[in-house]
């Protein structure tokens, strides 16, 4: 029972990262229709932004969020004004969008070589080793930080998308840019904001993944893929879908460590996703739209 209660835990904490990674790359896509292979770049590029705001300001990692998150967006905001824009829209725009941004990744990640070479970085904080207590289990305090931010971006999320004008106008997009266009929304400017909103959760992901695990230039292929994963589990364009399945990811790889090899984990994940498309290819919680 009590290793049961350790994994059970392991996988709500690892969730939180997963959905966390996951957002940005959902909410691009439920809009813009573009799968953004920038993203695991732009992740890369947040855990070193708050690594120096960490080394170099002397400033704490959760404290830099903010930073991270305001310069990931401004980023973004950019990236889609020099270039996703003057993509041509449809499904003749797809492989153009996939090379773009797979040439941007590339692109950052060579930046970060020649800035910071290809050693291993981390944020290690005075309270990085320190656990605390729960149910008869002992939880990391970095995890457990990194889960309770991730649920407190669900929210904001939920807010934004729900309860604002700016939210309201996201959905509609979403739905039917044509229609948007005709009743006076700019759908350039939603365009343009969900991206850099979207780009800044990448950056956010990234500063908490520095938190918990090591990081280099090549950092982010992996976090893509995940994202990925997830993404089209909880069904393209589905806000409540991708945080219910980075749940599903995370149970499905904790739990394969009781019949698998360790190396074998990640695997696990990848199964799914073979699963599903097959099975259900909206994915286990598919919506049409942004909910």
């Amino acid at each position: 029972m009590s290793r049961f209660v350790d994994l059970v835990v392991s996988a709500v904490l690892l969730a939180g990262l997963y959905a966390t990674m996951a957002y940005g790359l959902g909410l691009i896509y439920g809009v813009l229709r573009v799968v953004n292979l920038a993203h695991g770049g732009v992740i890369m590029m947040g855990a070193y932004l708050g690594w120096l705001c960490y080394e170099r300001l002397g400033l704490d990692p959760y404290l830099a969020i903010p930073l991270v998150a305001i310069a990931s967006f401004l980023f973004g905001v950019a990236m889609y004004r020099g270039l996703v824009r003057r993509l041509p829209r449809g499904p003749a725009g797809g492989p153009a969008s996939l090379l773009l941004l797979f040439g941007v990744w590339l692109v950052l990640r060579n930046i970060a070589y020649l800035a910071f070479t290809g050693n291993d970085q981390a944020i290690r904080t005075a309270y990085s080793s320190r656990s605390l207590a729960m149910l008869g289990s002992h939880v990391s305090l970095t995890r457990l930080v990194v889960l309770v931010i991730g649920l407190v971006i669900a929210a904001l999320l939920h807010l934004l998308l729900a309860r604002t004008m700016l939210g309201r106008a996201i959905r509609a997009v979403a739905q039917n840019a044509d229609s948007c266009t005709l009743v006076g929304i700019d759908v350039e400017q939603i365009y343009t904001l969900t991206f850099g909103i979207g780009t800044a959760l990448a950056g956010v992901a990234g500063v908490l993944l520095a938190t918990v695990f090591s990081f280099n230039p090549s950092s982010g292929s992996s976090e893509l893929l995940k994202s990925f994963v997830v993404v089209v589990l909880g069904g393209l364009g589905s806000v409540y879908g991708t945080g219910l399945a980075a749940l599903v990811v995370a149970t499905a790889e904790v739990f394969a460590v009781l019949i698998l090899p360790s190396y074998l984990t990640t695997a696990v994940g990848f199964l799914l996703l073979v699963l599903v498309l097959v099975l259900r290819p909206g994915g286990l919680f598919g919506r049409r739209a942004l909910t």
